[in-house]
């Protein structure tokens, strides 16, 4: 079993580089690196067969076996008080234990992948549902255009429970650089005549979705091979993007798999 180091001063390099990645949500960029914070996102981690470079827990946590267990995936395991783990939790109830590890290097568009394009989505909990279902319903990557949210920020790997690990994630681009994919865009629209139960879709295809006040960018729009509108009898503007992802994305799965 590996020893764990202790700390107890809230001075220590590692907790103040802690502090700084729970609560700046790009703080991730300049620092290379992650903090999965919770049980769900930790073991998530290890699902998908990535190992962490060390684990933190509050001295309540490793008195956990289950939770002892699972520090155990990393070669470096840090206890410190409960206080002080409260003190850079960036959560409401801490979870006592969470994974420090490199960023992972942004791999380069896969063209004919089947893909969620997010056109500077702000909310960090749509973008973390969106991932979510873009991994259950078999999407393989997600492109999100500058001005959307960090992608690897503490909210967005929170509401995205692990789905980050099973998808290829690219940020911070320009419209310019879809030009890499090799499959139709697909985008949604209040607009848009054809309707997303009766309109034939492509597969693969790369699923455009908007800012969520102001929809896809126009430009964006003129860019895609096929523009539907999800059929909303109860109200026109009653699906927030999240949703009516999840409806797109399941559709593109249920075509692909009948």
């Amino acid at each position: 079993m590996t020893e764990p180091l202790r700390i107890s001063s809230k001075d220590n390099p590692l907790l103040q580089r802690l502090r700084k990645l729970a609560r700046d949500g790009g703080g991730y960029r300049k620092a290379g690196e992650l903090w999965l914070e919770g049980e769900h996102l930790c073991s998530a981690l290890l699902q998908r067969g990535r190992r962490p470079a060390q684990a933190v827990l509050a001295e309540a946590a490793w008195a956990q076996p289950a939770l002892r267990a699972l520090a155990q995936a990393a070669p470096r395991v840090v206890v410190v008080p409960d206080a002080l783990f409260d003190g850079f939790s960036a959560l409401p109830s801490p979870a006592g234990i969470g994974f420090l590890l490199p960023l992972p290097d942004q791999p380069a568009i896969a063209p004919q992948a089947a893909t969620v394009v997010l056109d500077r989505l702000q909310d960090a909990g749509n973008v973390g549902s969106i991932l979510r279902s873009a991994a259950a319903f078999g999407m393989a990557q997600v492109l999100a255009l500058q001005g959307t949210a960090a992608l690897w920020s503490p909210k967005v790997l929170r509401a995205g429970m692990g789905a980050h690990f099973g998808l290829r994630l690219v940020e911070g681009l320009q419209p310019a650089d879809l030009d890499a994919l090799a499959v139709p865009l697909v985008g949604t629209s209040l607009q848009a005549d054809a309707l997303l139960p009766a309109t034939p879709l492509p597969s693969p295809c790369a699923w455009l979705l908007g800012h969520e006040g102001q929809g896809v960018a126009p430009a964006l729009l003129a860019r895609c091979a096929l523009t539907v509108r999800i059929p909303q009898p109860g109200g026109e503007e009653s699906l927030n993007v999240a949703a009516a992802a999840a409806v797109c994305l399941y559709e593109s799965m249920r075509r692909t798999a009948a």
